[in-house]
């Protein structure tokens, strides 16, 4: 039987953060969660911080645990984007990141955008104006006494590979998502910086995903139950953004799919070569952000099922737990498009009352607010599938780029009533799953690095059809217009 090569891949999320060890060879892979770890943010004085310390340990403990089955070959790391921490001249971290839901951005989008009109802006990034990005939480640190005394700044999985082998570096993927890159230069954009009043100097040399970071050092090892190897322990820079690694698990056939990579965030788009840099894309607010293999992740943020898990915690709160998947179960049952809201409204972004504010946005707009939390369930998940159906016709307009499937991968793909809405609305086949898509990706990169995996996009999905468990749903007929009707009272 041919060997397999296992690795390790530290998938983190909004969330949580999980370890996952993919074993590959010749025609096979196979995943296995070594550990699952909490990730939630942290108040103090009024900022919201992500507990990175937390995380990091949390990094290790999954390390540890998955080389007591396994003999790791190596380790990867993806999570979200935007997010930071900034080192001083030695080294150490200049306090907790800051969390990109935090309100320190409130107003920051004007003030950049005075100094860069936002033609500008697009024009050199190709990047969906949010306010969350690392240009405007940057612009709110402006005159801290922690970005004076910064010296480098790293996204949160080149920070976490820097604790792990002692090396700076920016992997390309993420650093695509600050609105601080240049899309077509591919580097850092240095006169964008300027004009910001960003320092420049923070920012670290650029990787590709498959780039060998770095090993681990050897303090690291003893910590992680890898200091018995023989030989030295990689760490590879994956896609390290964690779309970018799930795209590359989206198990397509063909060019002419579109893909949903769902979970907190629903990020729908289709797969370029080239950056679409028009007016037309800018006003639609669509990002071009780097993929693994040179590859454009064109695409536009959802707020995605951020709005059920907000939800779900408010109903906690109140009450015993809330059981989701009985709760899915009823919300099917509930007449469809009763009431729709716009997931990208802004008031949806903060933590707090999710029930209230979909039921203030309903009033808002003349509709019957959810009565019960099935309605809101529904509410949400129909609001989803519209979303969903908008961005997709969108992109290939935009594009130019026909979709005849839609892959939803991620966590998401698990929601079969949000997968057949999302058939419904678009009025075109959805293909779920992966469901570990961001892990697979992750783990496929580094076993490609190491000669275990096929050698571009096409094989490594092929690998992926013929391994992972996929489900087909087809758009049920006769909805078209009532999905129209709906998406107008929007």
């Amino acid at each position: 039987m041919t060997a397999l090569t296992a690795v390790a891949a530290v998938d983190l999320g909004a969330s949580g953060g999980r370890v996952m060890v993919g074993r590959v060879g010749a025609g096979r892979l196979e995943v296995h969660e070594a550990h699952r770890f909490p990730n939630g943010p942290v108040s103090v004085l009024g900022t919201l911080h992500w507990d990175i310390l937390r995380l990091y340990q949390g990094v290790l403990d999954g390390l540890r645990a998955a080389a007591q089955t396994f003999d790791l070959a190596s380790a990867g790391i993806d999570s979200w984007g935007v997010d930071y921490g900034l080192l001083d001249s030695g080294g150490a971290l200049l306090g907790n990141p800051v969390h990109y839901r935090d309100a320190r951005t409130d107003g920051m989008v004007e003030k950049v955008l005075a100094k860069i009109p936002a033609p500008e802006l697009y024009a050199a990034t190709g990047v969906q104006q949010l306010p969350i990005n690392t240009i405007y939480q940057l612009a709110a640190a402006a005159g801290t006494p922690q970005l004076a005394a910064a010296r480098t700044l790293l996204l949160i999985p080149d920070l976490l590979g820097y604790w792990l082998t002692g090396e700076v570096g920016a992997e390309v993927t993420n650093a695509s998502t600050t609105q601080l890159y240049d899309v077509r230069a591919r580097s850092w954009a240095v006169g964008l910086m300027e004009r910001a009043g960003i320092p420049a100097h923070l920012f670290p040399a650029l990787r590709p995903p498959g780039a060998i970071i770095g090993d681990l050092l050897p303090e690291v090892a003893r910590g992680a139950g890898l200091a018995d190897r023989r030989c030295p322990f990689p760490v590879v820079a994956v896609g390290s953004h964690d779309t970018a690694s799930a795209v590359v698990s989206v198990p397509a056939q063909d060019g002419d799919f579109g893909y949903i990579s769902c979970g907190t965030w629903s990020l729908v788009g289709v797969e370029l070569n080239q950056p679409v840099l028009t007016d037309a894309s800018r006003a639609a607010n669509f990002s071009n952000e780097t993929g693994v293999d040179g590859t454009i992740r064109y695409l536009r943020n959802v707020m995605g099922l951020w709005l059920l898990q907000e939800s779900v915690r408010t109903w906690a709160e109140a009450g015993p737990p809330a059981d989701l998947k009985a709760l899915l179960a009823e919300a099917a049952r509930v007449p469809p498009l009763r009431a729709v809201i716009d997931p990208d409204d802004p008031g949806f972004l903060p933590p707090g009352d999710m029930p209230a504010r979909i039921a203030e946005a309903c009033r808002r707009t003349g509709q019957r607010p959810p009565a019960s939390p099935a309605e809101t369930v529904r509410c949400i998940i129909d609001s989803l599938a519209l979303a969903h159906r908008r961005a997709i016709r969108q992109v290939q307009e935009l594009s130019g780029r026909q979709v005849d499937t839609v892959h939803v991968v991620g966590g998401g793909s698990r929601n079969a009533l949000l997968c057949q809405l999302t058939a419904d609305a678009c009025g075109l086949p959805v293909v779920a799953g992966p469901a570990e898509a961001a892990a697979l990706g992750n783990i496929l990169v580094q076993a490609r690095s190491l000669g275990a995996a096929p050698g571009d996009l096409a094989g490594m999905r092929a690998l992926l059809r013929a391994t992972q468990v996929l489900r087909r749903f087809e758009p049920s007929s006769g909805d078209a217009r009532a999905w129209d009707a709906a998406a107008r009272r929007l």
